[in-house]
């Protein structure tokens, strides 16, 4: 009685396969004799393909990185696609806005027409005068609020780096209303003592930065230490810096509204260790901690 053999299981049937060798040779067609040789089995065949496949992967995945084909990629945008997008949205809401105040003036304009109003009496662009007013010899009044701030100020010694403002008061750096110039988390707070006189904000990549306050722009440049730098000059003797940004959006001389995109956040410079903005404000010379009016949140 023959005895059967065990039945080998699919697993190591193919283990089997796998690791099975095959001898890969070169002849010379005319006298057979073996140029070259090579033992091979299929799981050798497999990894080198594997291999291969990884490497081609990561070889395409570097060149696309380092060159241009990357803004072919859907989704991805450029730094000048993304500079040319705001600049487009600031026109589109300045049309926008000037197209709702043309709408508005010429409803009030046809329903003063249909009541048969004398448009040049009541037109709102004609300056009333008082005649009962000598423009000529107004006295020079000041109020008790503007003679204590000079008294404030001329108690003050010239050499005071810091400005420290009133709590509770209507005037100095008080009566401005501040835009946020970047929305993000402050990683490096206002420090006079160690010579640290702005804020550090952490924002998305390819966030805007906007101006905190209508101004003119009087400085926009690169610098070893800082990067790109932006200066906007508000009114009262009031400048506002933007530091380490990637792209610039405005130029020296241009005029600008609190809002406005000026620049892009950026990781230029040498001191800095990634995308953030470096925020300082000046009054009268003296700097201002930005957080004390500002909410970056």
């Amino acid at each position: 009685m023959e005895l059967e053999e065990p039945k080998e299981s699919i697993f190591k049937r193919i283990f089997r396969n796998l690791h099975y060798k095959y001898k890969l040779v070169v002849m010379n067609e005319s006298t057979f004799e073996e140029k070259w040789s090579v033992r091979l089995s299929r799981m050798n065949v497999l990894i080198i393909y594997v291999l291969l496949s990884l490497f081609s992967v990561a070889f395409t995945i570097v060149i696309i990185w380092i060159s241009p084909l990357k803004e072919y990629i859907p989704g991805y945008a450029s730094v000048d696609q993304v500079k040319q997008v705001y600049i487009n949205e600031m026109k589109a809401d300045s049309l926008e806005t000037e197209i709702r105040q043309r709408n508005l003036y010429i409803e009030n304009f046809n329903k003063r027409i249909l009541l048969g109003e004398n448009l040049e009496e009541n037109d709102s662009a004609n300056n009333k005068v008082n005649k009962d007013i000598d423009y000529n010899n107004i006295p020079d009044k000041k109020s008790e609020q503007d003679s204590l701030l000079r008294k404030e100020w001329e108690e003050k010694e010239d050499y005071t780096l810091i400005y420290y403002p009133k709590k509770h008061s209507n005037s100095g750096i008080t009566k401005f209303v501040f835009f946020t110039p970047l929305h993000g988390t402050v990683t490096n707070g206002f420090d006079a003592k160690n010579r640290h006189y702005a804020v550090d904000i952490i924002g998305a990549k390819d966030s805007p930065i906007l101006a905190t306050l209508d101004g003119t722009v009087i400085f926009t440049g690169w610098t070893y230490e800082n990067g790109y730098v932006i200066s906007i000059q508000h009114d009262d003797d009031l400048i506002s810096v933007y530091k380490h940004n990637s792209t610039l959006l405005k130029s020296e001389g241009d005029m600008v509204k609190a809002g406005e995109p000026i620049a892009i956040i950026g990781n230029t410079g040498k001191f800095t260790s990634g995308p953030h903005l470096h925020f300082e404000l000046w009054y009268h010379r003296k700097a201002v901690n930005p957080a004390d009016f500002i909410n970056f949140d």
